[in-house]
C-alpha cells in the first residue's frame, strides 16, 4: 500500500481520538474507555521482550480489552507500543491466527472469553501497517515526535548523505517523562 494513501487513510480513523493534552498513553487509554463504554487496561509484560517475542499485544475478552507492552523499554517506545496496539484497536483489526497456546501463557481465567489477541511481531501486512501509521500520527499529534517534513524524506538522507546535516534531531521534541 502507498504510505500517502495509508497515512490519509489513518488520519481519517484518528480525526476523532480524542488526544489528551498533556499526552499521555495512560491517559488516551482512560479517554477511549469512555468513548468506547468499554474498559481498556494496560498492562506491563511480566518481563522484557526478546527478539521473536511481542513487545506489545492487544487482548480482547468479552468484557474488556487490554493492552500488553514491554514496561522494561524506553518511556518513548513504551508510549508508540501502547499507541500502535490502540491503532489495531481503532482499526477493529482481528487475528489471523486462533492461538490457544497463547492464552494459556497469559492467565486468563476463562480461555474462551478471548475473541482476539493481536500480537505485535511483524509489520510487513497491512494490520500492523495501519497500526504502525495509527501510532506515528497519535504522537504526531500529541508532540512526541516530529511531524514528516520534505527534508525528511529522500531530500533529507540527500542532505545527511552531503554532509549538509550535522545532527540527527528526531525525537528531539520528546519529553522524558
Amino acid at each position: 500500500m502507498h504510505w500517502r494513501r495509508l497515512r490519509r487513510r489513518c488520519q481519517q480513523v484518528i480525526g476523532g481520538i480524542p488526544i489528551p493534552d498533556p499526552f499521555s498513553a495512560q491517559e488516551l487509554c482512560a479517554r477511549l474507555a469512555v468513548e468506547r463504554d468499554r474498559p481498556l487496561r494496560l498492562l506491563a509484560l511480566p518481563t522484557p521482550t526478546v527478539p521473536g517475542t511481542p513487545s506489545g499485544m492487544l487482548l480482547s475478552v468479552d468484557t474488556e480489552d487490554f493492552v500488553l507492552y514491554d514496561a522494561q523499554t524506553s518511556p518513548l517506545h513504551q508510549e508508540h507500543i501502547i499507541v500502535h496496539e490502540i491503532g489495531h484497536l481503532v482499526c477493529n483489526h482481528r487475528s489471523a491466527v486462533d492461538d490457544q497456546e497463547l492464552y494459556r501463557h497469559l492467565d486468563i481465567g476463562d480461555p474462551r472469553s478471548v475473541r482476539q489477541v493481536l500480537a505485535r511481531i511483524r509489520y510487513g501486512d497491512e494490520q500492523e501497517q495501519e497500526a504502525e501509521m495509527i501510532a506515528t500520527l497519535i504522537l504526531e499529534a500529541a508532540g512526541r515526535v516530529p511531524a514528516p517534513t520534505l527534508l525528511s524524506g529522500m531530500l533529507g538522507g540527500l542532505e545527511s548523505a552531503m554532509g549538509l546535516r550535522t545532527g540527527h534531531r528526531a525525537g528531539a521534541s520528546c519529553s522524558t517523562r
